[in-house]
Order: C-alpha cells, then sequence, then structure tokens
C-alpha cells in the first residue's frame, strides 16, 4: 500500500507536513454518523495529487483567525490523476486527469439539483456545504497531499479531454478547482459585462482572479486596490489600473483619477474578514471593504463578495467581530439598490467553460495570479511567505509531475 503525507495545522503560524494513512473508499466518520450514510463509498474515487495549491482561506486557519483545531489537514484546491475507483463508478476513469470543486457535492439533493453545489445539503451535518480539509466543512482530508478520496465521483470530477495537452497547461488548470471560478463568480454576479468600469478590492490571488475574469467579461477598466505595492505590481502586470489604499487618500478621489467619475459600474470584494482601514497603519477593521465597496459602486450595481466572512473568528479585534457581526453599512447599499452576491461559488456552474478558455488560450490564468511551484516539503515555506504578502500563487507539486 502507498504511503500518504499531507499538510497539516500545528497552531497559529505553523503548518508541518505529515504522514497519514492512504486514503479509502469511504465516507468520514462525521458525515457518516451526522448525515445517517452508509460507511462504504462505492461513488467515490481516490486521486493522485498533480497539483494542489495554497489558498488564502488556508491562511486564515492558519493565522489562528478560525476554530480550526490543532491537526486539521489542509487543502481544497486538487487537481489528481485518478488511480482507484469505487464499483458504482461509471464515467470516470483511471489515469484520468481530473479538476475537483473544492465544494464537495452530492449530486442528488435539492441544492444540487439547483446547481448550488456550494450548500449541498449530504456532505456535512454542521451546515450546508462542505470542502476539503477546512473547519467545520464535514471532517473531509485536505487534499494538500499526496494522494485525496473524492466522493460522488462522477458528479464531482471534470477529466480534461487530452492528458498531454492538461500536463502543458497543468499551472493553468490547477485553478480551475477554487480562484478562477471564485474569481469569475465574483465578477460574474457583480454585473461585469462589455464596457463595464470595476472595482476590485484585494490583489491577492482571488482578487487577481477577479481582475483577469472581469477582463474576460468585457470590462473597460478594471482598478484593482491593495496596501501590497507587489501585489499591485502584479495586477499591472495583465493591463489592470491599481490603487494605493496605504496612501490613506479617498478611495471615491482615487477612482476618479482612473475612470473619470467616483463610482464604478461594479465592485468585488475579494479580501474578507480580515480586512484593514485605509493607510498604512491602519487597525483592522473588518467592515472596510464592504463598506468601500457601497461607497463607490454606483446606483444600482452589484457587488460580488468572494472574501470570506466567518461566523467564529477568535482573533477577532472586538467580540461582535468574533462571530461575524461587523459594522456593515447596509442602509447606504439599500438606498442605492445594491445587489449582494455571497457564499461559497459553485465550481461546477463555471468550471468546464474555463477550462475551455484555458484550452483554447483565450485565459492567462496562470500568468495573472504568478502560479509559482514548490514541492509538499515547501509547502512550510510557501505559507509563511504567502503571510508575508508575496505576490505569488502557490502551486504544490507533490509527485514532481509538473514540468
Amino acid at each position: 500500500m502507498a504511503s500518504n503525507r499531507v499538510v497539516v495545522y500545528k497552531g497559529p503560524g505553523e503548518v508541518a507536513v505529515e504522514e497519514i494513512d492512504y486514503p479509502s473508499l469511504t465516507l468520514p466518520d462525521d458525515v457518516v454518523s451526522g448525515m445517517k450514510l452508509k460507511k462504504d463509498a462505492p461513488h467515490a474515487a481516490i486521486l493522485r495529487l498533480v497539483t494542489t495549491n495554497i489558498c488564502g482561506s488556508d491562511q486564515h486557519m492558519v493565522r489562528g483567525r478560525t476554530t480550526a483545531p490543532v491537526g486539521q489537514t489542509l487543502g481544497h484546491e486538487i487537481t489528481g490523476e485518478v488511480v482507484e475507483l469505487g464499483d458504482d463508478v461509471l464515467f470516470v476513469k483511471k489515469g484520468d486527469i481530473c479538476t475537483v470543486p473544492f465544494n464537495i457535492a452530492c449530486g442528488r439533493c435539492r441544492m444540487c439539483n439547483e446547481g448550488k453545489t456550494g450548500i449541498c445539503l449530504n456532505v456535512n451535518p454542521a451546515r450546508a456545504g462542505a470542502a476539503y480539509g477546512y473547519v467545520d466543512m464535514g471532517g473531509w482530508i485536505g487534499g494538500q497531499a499526496e494522494y485525496v478520496m473524492v466522493p460522488y465521483a462522477d458528479f464531482n470530477l471534470l477529466p480534461f479531454p487530452d492528458r498531454e495537452e492538461a500536463m502543458e497547461k497543468i499551472l493553468d488548470l490547477t485553478m480551475l478547482s477554487d480562484i478562477f471560478p471564485t474569481g469569475y463568480h465574483g465578477a460574474y454576479t457583480a454585473g461585469v459585462t462589455t464596457g463595464s468600469t470595476v472595482y476590485v478590492a484585494g490583489a491577492g490571488p482571488v482578487g487577481l482572479a477577479a481582475a483577469h475574469a472581469a477582463q474576460l467579461l468585457g470590462a473597460a477598466v478594471v482598478v484593482v486596490g491593495d496596501m501590497n505595492a507587489e501585489r499591485l505590481a502584479q495586477a499591472r502586470s495583465f493591463g489592470c489600473e491599481s490603487v494605493d489604499l496605504s496612501s490613506g487618500d479617498d478611495l471615491a478621489d482615487l477612482i476618479e483619477q482612473v475612470v473619470g467619475e467616483r463610482e464604478v459600474d461594479a465592485a468585488v470584494d475579494a479580501v474578507g474578514f480580515e480586512a484593514r482601514g485605509h493607510g498604512a497603519d491602519a487597525d483592522e477593521a473588518p467592515a472596510t471593504v464592504l463598506n468601500d465597496c457601497m461607497t463607490i459602486a454606483r446606483a444600482g450595481a452589484g457587488i460580488g463578495i468572494p472574501g470570506l466572512y466567518v461566523t467564529g473568528d477568535p482573533g477577532a479585534a472586538d467580540d461582535n467581530a468574533k462571530e461575524g457581526t461587523l459594522g456593515v453599512r447596509l442602509g447606504l447599499g439599500w438606498a442605492k439598490s445594491h445587489s449582494f452576491m455571497t457564499g461559497q461559488c459553485p465550481v461546477k456552474q463555471y468550471n468546464r467553460k474555463l477550462m475551455n478558455l484555458i484550452l483554447r488560450d483565450k485565459a492567462q490564468i496562470a500568468k495573472a495570479v504568478n502560479a509559482t511551484k514548490i514541492s509538499l516539503d515547501e509547502a512550510p515555506t510557501g505559507y509563511a511567505d504567502f503571510d508575508k504578502g508575496a505576490a505569488k500563487k502557490y502551486v504544490i507539486d507533490p509527485h514532481g509531475m509538473v514540468a
């Protein structure tokens, strides 16, 4: 039997690569007991990881900003080769290289039938929706590993049409598991379309993915705001405009300098609950980005919110924020008839079409997010560098398969 190693949360600021059991075609105990399901999972597949990425959502746990316990396995951005199949898997073959949505979905419940795979009802007893390697998401083993089990494989796996082509474009295709669909979802639900002016808050990987997605949707100008000069330079590298929020200048003034008016047609919050106020020494203020978006989005605009917000944040600045209660100016959004889209991106709504864009050279998401390959053993260093603000999307290559 093959061995298996996975990245594990060891406490605030610390991760390690540890040996765990090789995966089996069985469901997690939490799901079995909580959902009253059978333990055996003949609908599942085991994948050998080709690539698996470090995500900003993982960083929230590693910073100690969630209720994740020590020992939590990490990783939900998974691209892998099928090496084992359950008897009930009909349409996926051994040897297929597949992208795996970070949302775990049964494909059978009401939400899945409505295309809302981010809030599947049958994969997490704690709440609707599940993900690999994430706190309160059902107890599924993380995918920053050598091998991982994927349930409901026929529904969740998207095989790439050609293995050789997939490996040539793997640094782009690896983004299909999360940040490319998530960024696209943020831009699309904000109403970005031909000729739009767009503001994206945050120049981390999801923000850069949202900015590139806005370009693909036809935006006339995409303005990215952040306080990290290196990340703002990365945004400019593929044609975005940038505004430096460390200056402390009024955001509407900065927007006007770029687009000629103080408002935009659509706004995307790609920051989430660890947002800070404006200015180089600003304190954490978790409602800042949401309020910024409402301030600079025109009346009737949409605001896409792929940035993560949580119901439990032990490191928050005040008791309200610790439970996700924030000082959001909802009255402003109501007065301006804004629409808001929150929650996990339903990856399956987008991943096949975004795959086609990559395979036809219409999208260069790896370039946009500065995809940078590392080994599994280098994951702790990748986490540390990412936490310091590196303008890179770290792609872990557990088996040395990436050229």
